[in-house]
């Protein structure tokens, strides 16, 4: 049996026989001669189908678009005049000999050859397995393997060790609301599904492993908001014995690599990035994320930058303090003894930094608390009572009593990333099988309604 030939690779078989197969993109009857473009996951290649191969024309008469098919044939170099030079195989056909029919195909409720931005998101989202067929979805879906490929070998390569952590773990009372998992056998109890791997990755410092990172999954039940996902990728990252500016300078030079050497034809305004205080950036640009790209209209153009000198603690609703980034974080040094004392609450200043992306905040980090008494010190200023703070975080504040170095890092939003990349103007089009802003995924019709037989052996009831 002959080995099946990519599509991709067809230009160098001129002159041989060959076995392809794929999807029909489009077919084409002249009447004696039946033109059919097919189409794999490494290209399109014209084919023709002529009256002397009966058995050949025949069944070339009879598909459709979206059949597939396999189809043994000659590599032919195409006629000078029909030479396309648009295209990858725009110099050659197929002379079809043999065509098999391995699967029919409904007509699809769309087209899948276009960009797919004319039609309805709720379409797309509900066929998604229809609308990656499209090729803008398969180059996107190809850009998110190649840019976190690349970054696992970098970083792989500068002593990091990839680990992953739970995504069953406790409930805890800070950042966005918790995805809840019932316990069956624990009846009452419930894990959470992690935010982010924050405390896990502060944990592997405390243990000893030096340089962690991993490319993890998160989950947060936000109210709808736009450019959000229920579920979402982070690049985790964590350092020890670092400083603030020890994170930064290396991050940067993760990615100016990635830029280079995955997107090549994007061009980096300012090279190192620029370093803007949260106090500045607010009062010039009126944003913490700010867009200096110098000409907006340049889809290549990449204009980075840090903000650095977050106040840590901000005012809630009810006049309390709460966090701006994370309770872990650690103080700017000098400003320790104000966190210490409880004392100027509204001037001490945090180790975070954030990095922006042509008006899109797409990471950020800090230094992390390493001593237990500064971290009590942190909930203390957001009123927590003593044994709310051992029941919460107790578990983190006995791991820190056996000795942590200094450590900090960063967790990038991958999707806004390579959404930026891409040219794309949401994370949607760069998730393989996304929800809809407001969660719901369409295609596999979740979330759904439990059995009641499920809901009895989780000891859950309803309210009606």
């Amino acid at each position: 049996m002959k080995e099946r030939t990519l599509i991709g690779d067809l230009k160098g078989k001129v002159g041989t026989e060959v076995k392809i197969a794929g999807f029909v993109d489009i077919r084409r009857d002249h009447g004696k001669l039946i033109f059919i473009d097919l189409r794999d996951a490494s290209g399109k290649v014209q084919m023709v189908a002529l009256p002397n191969h009966a058995e050949a024309h025949t069944a070339a008469n009879t598909i459709r678009p979206e059949w597939v098919i396999e189809v043994a044939g000659k590599v032919n170099e195409r006629p000078p005049k029909m030479v396309n030079k648009d295209e990858p195989n725009g110099t050659i056909e197929l002379e079809i000999l043999s065509l098999r029919v391995l699967n029919e195909a409904q007509t699809p409720p769309f087209d899948v050859r276009s960009d797919g931005k004319e039609i309805g998101e709720e379409s797309r989202l509900t066929y998604r397995y229809l609308d990656l067929r499209r090729p803008r979805m398969q180059k996107n879906l190809v850009l998110r393997h190649r840019f976190i490929k690349e970054l696992r070998d970098y970083l792989d390569k500068e002593g990091f060790i990839e680990i992953e952590t739970p995504s069953l773990s406790a409930t805890t009372p800070e950042g966005a609301r918790d995805f809840v998992v019932p316990s069956r056998l624990d009846k009452g109890k419930f894990y959470a599904l992690p935010q982010s791997p924050q405390q896990y990755k502060q944990l592997f410092m405390i243990a000893g492993i030096e340089k962690y990172f991993q490319i993890a999954r998160c989950f947060r039940d936000e109210d709808t908001r736009g450019d959000r996902q229920p579920e979402f990728t982070q690049l985790d990252l964590e350092m020890a014995y670092v400083e603030r500016d020890n994170v930064i300078d290396f991050i940067e030079k993760v990615l100016i690599h990635l830029i280079q050497t995955v997107t090549p034809e994007k061009k980096i305004q300012e090279i190192p990035f620029p370093r803007i205080s949260y106090q500045e950036a607010m009062e010039k640009y009126k944003s913490d994320k700010p867009d200096l790209r110098k000409d907006k209209n340049d889809p290549n153009l990449l204009a980075f930058c840090w903000i650095v000198d977050f106040p840590f603690f901000e005012k809630t609703d009810e006049g309390g303090w709460t966090f701006t980034h994370n309770p872990f974080s650690s103080p700017k040094p000098e400003h320790m003894e104000r966190l210490l004392k409880g004392e100027e609450i509204s001037e001490i200043l945090t180790t975070q930094y954030d990095v922006a992306l042509n008006g899109f905040e797409i990471g950020g980090g800090s230094i992390r608390n390493n001593k237990p008494e500064a971290i009590e010190a942190v909930f203390k200023v957001m009123g927590y009572p003593k044994e709310q703070i051992e029941k919460s975080f107790g578990h983190m504040l006995e791991a820190y009593r056996y000795g942590a170095p200094s450590h900090g890092g960063i967790a990038w939003g991958l999707d806004r990333i390579i959404a930026i990349l891409a040219n794309e103007p949401n994370i949607r089009e760069v998730i393989a099988f996304a929800k809809t802003g407001e969660g719901r995924d369409l295609m596999m019709h979740a979330p759904s309604e439990l059995a009641a037989k499920r809901l009895k052996e989780l000891g859950i009831k309803l309210e009606k």
